[in-house]
């Protein structure tokens, strides 16, 4: 309104090009200041996954100024179709950071064409919506590591969280991990079927216990599995965020996780309209999976030995599913000398030879 007071009897002309101006400054503005929402599984106070995605949300609100949006607690489902749909209303940007959230998202995609829609660990991508994830199996393996060291009974239990291609691939290459340097460790796997639920969690996690395992792995968000590991005095294991102060006596290391530069160019390249859709999948030497520091407890040749396989992944030297390999049915699954690749990966839906447990239908 202050514009228009000040151009009052000024030609017509230079009143068309103040407007125009004005139009371009808003739009450079949107453009600096863009409308960011997120959607989470859980909270940021779960300790691991969602506590990560908010660490990367941050920084995105420190990076361009703004305030983003967040929504907790929203089921897999209906409920986050509704929810996304309610954001894609008011915002540029929207991060979607659980599997189920996949179909959800890509139905609100198709309605709102201008609205960026980003998803993460899924398949399904639009024109204005893409994917991302980690590869958590390089983190995977070198957990396994640790765990196929530590293991003195050769018994590692693993709480599974859902049977989903990314915890199967995880639980494989921990396995494979474990089996290189214990090639007599035997993998127990039980599931939860949770993300956040900690009394569920701690119920699988004795589960395993109660049968011996003198190292106990932990896929899901809550700390509950290591708590109850280290009630038993047994090494533990938690998962996608350094979980150390809730067990620094039997505390070992996990994968973790690191969202923020990846939130950050994709929060640039919309600023600067270079955006596209792509399926991004980073690991280790992209800065986006890691492990956890380790417990004050672990023997320094333990940490040698993850460490120099971690050198060994960022340069390229080691991948994790290069034959052979066989399932746990004895069928070979890779051949010696060949590799598999990342859509077979992706999309694993077997266990590899050495795991006690079955994949449900």
């Amino acid at each position: 309104m202050l514009a228009l007071a000040l151009i009052t009897g000024c030609s017509q002309a230079s009143s068309t090009k103040e407007e125009k101006s004005g139009a371009a400054s808003g739009q450079k503005e949107k453009k600096e200041k863009p409308r960011v929402a997120f959607v989470y599984i859980g909270v940021p106070g779960d300790g691991g996954w969602t506590f990560e995605h908010d660490k990367g949300r941050k920084l995105v609100d420190e990076t361009f100024g703004i305030k983003s949006t967040i929504v907790e607690n929203v089921p897999e489902g209906t409920d986050a179709e509704r929810v996304i749909e309610e954001l894609a209303q008011k915002n540029d940007i929207i991060f979607t950071t659980s599997f189920g959230y996949m179909d959800p998202t890509y139905n609100v995609a198709k309605k709102y064409p201008d609205v960026v829609f980003m998803h993460a660990t899924g398949y399904k991508r639009a024109d204005n919506m893409g994917t991302y994830q980690g590869k958590g199996y390089e983190s995977g393996y070198l957990a396994g590591i640790a765990a196929g060291k530590l293991a003195e009974n050769n018994k590692i239990g693993y709480v599974g969280a859902f049977p989903i291609p990314e915890v199967i691939y995880t639980i494989n290459a921990f396995t494979l991990g474990a089996q290189s340097v214990n090639p007599d460790a035997e993998i127990s796997v039980v599931w939860s079927n949770t993300w956040f639920d900690p009394a569920t969690e701690r119920q699988a996690a004795v589960s395993l216990l109660d049968q011996g395992v003198s190292v106990l792995a932990n896929y899901q968000d809550s700390p509950a599995g290591i708590q109850a590991a280290a009630e038993r005095k047994v090494w533990g294991m938690g998962n996608d965020s350094d979980m150390n102060k809730y067990a620094p006596e039997t505390y070992i290391t996990n994968p973790t996780l690191n969202w923020g530069d990846y939130y950050i160019d994709v929060v640039q390249s919309v600023v600067d309209g270079t955006w596209k859709s792509e399926a991004t999948l980073g690991g280790l030497k992209e800065g986006m999976v890691d492990i956890a520091p380790f417990g004050k407890n672990v023997p320094k040749d333990v940490q040698d030995l993850v460490n120099e396989k971690k050198q060994e992944m960022k340069d390229g030297t080691f991948t994790v599913f290069k034959g052979p390999i066989k399932d746990q049915n004895g069928k070979e699954k890779v051949a010696d000398g060949k590799e598999l690749s990342v859509k077979d990966i992706l999309s694993m839906n077997w266990f590899v030879d050495g795991i006690k447990g079955e994949i449900p239908e």
